[in-house]
């Protein structure tokens, strides 16, 4: 089969596309044949290293993929040959990649797409609204009722915080460019502020009279002094980006106010934790609620230069797939 590999861990250029032998399914995994997979930033984060896991070489890179079952083992009920289905968690702690003509993945991490979704939308959004899902309520611990800043709302995983917290009863303080104010405002936000603007904290303070219950900021700047301001009682600052970020913490004034920061990775998210993302994810991928706002489509063998792509910053809102080449 063809794929995208690499042989040490490294930079974009170390990714190589050719010919590796096709993986074999255990007792509890499934084969799938794969129709496309994405590129995140995690997946930079694990071929260069920053991430550490453990992969096999050559390892197989890539995280997301939406295929067909082409095999079930006997130890992985509720799946059968065609069955169109999808996962976000391969590529990491042991398990090869999804960016492959076929990949093996494990029963109870692989679900399936809701009957009318377009394979590449739900390709497109899977990674960034189970993040999203994490931050707000395995480690947001989200309430109905409560306010939630989104700080870069328009990007992927922030319109899917967006979208999430909305559903779930929040009331959601977006903040984007200008130029991204109307997007932010179709997806639920009920106000958008300029996040340009040199009286930021200010602005959001008074959108926010009653304080913010759930900090988020996808943009990985992780301002914690003026977050941890801008919390109200028992607010919670997630962090969810920006691992090479060393910001200050106003503790007196953390713990004054019972308030908390917590971060997570979606790659130590456990089992049970993702099948409950999948559940939600699959209900508002059904009705339409999420959505990519839009994607680009390389071939397979692009994957070296999406890397590259990406970690110079080129890609922002905009969802890269994959598709395995015929």
């Amino acid at each position: 089969m063809r794929a995208a590999y690499v042989e040490q861990l490294g930079p974009p250029e170390a990714i190589r596309y050719g010919e590796l032998p096709s993986p074999r399914p255990g007792p509890t995994d499934v084969l799938v044949d794969v129709m496309a997979t994405t590129v995140n930033p995690v997946d930079t984060f694990v071929r260069s290293g920053i991430f550490r896991t453990p992969v096999s070489f050559p390892f197989v890179i890539g995280r997301d993929l939406v295929g067909t079952v082409a095999e079930a083992g006997p130890g992985a009920p509720g799946f059968s040959v065609g069955d169109r289905v999808w996962s976000n968690s391969l590529g990491h702690g042991g398990r090869q990649g999804a960016a492959a003509e076929q990949a093996v993945v494990p029963a109870d991490r692989l679900y399936h797409v809701p009957e009318g979704v377009d394979p590449l939308t739900a390709a497109a959004v899977v990674h960034p609204a189970a993040t999203a899902h994490l931050a707000l309520f395995t480690h947001g611990r989200l309430r109905p009722g409560d306010t939630v800043l989104v700080a870069g709302a328009a990007g992927n995983v922030g319109s899917a915080l967006v979208v999430l917290a909305v559903e779930a009863g929040a009331r959601v303080i977006a903040t984007a460019s200008p130029g991204d104010a109307d997007h932010c405002r179709s997806l639920g936000a009920a106000e958008v502020i300029d996040y340009r603007a040199p009286d930021l904290a200010r602005r959001i303070a008074d959108a926010c009279p009653g304080g913010v219950d759930i900090h988020l900021d996808t943009s990985g700047t992780n301002d914690l002094a003026t977050a941890v301001d801008l919390l109200a009682h028992r607010g919670r600052v997630v962090l969810l980006a920006g691992p090479r970020t060393c910001p200050r913490l106003p503790a007196g004034t953390l713990y004054m106010k019972d308030c908390s920061v917590v971060g997570f990775a979606i790659s130590h998210a456990t089992v049970a934790e993702l099948d409950d993302a999948a559940r939600t994810l699959n209900r508002l991928l059904a009705c339409g609620r999420l959505r990519p706002r839009s994607i680009l489509t390389e071939p397979l063998r692009a994957a070296a230069d999406v890397h590259a792509r990406m970690e110079r910053g080129e890609l922002h809102g905009t969802r890269t797939v994959l598709r395995a080449e015929v």
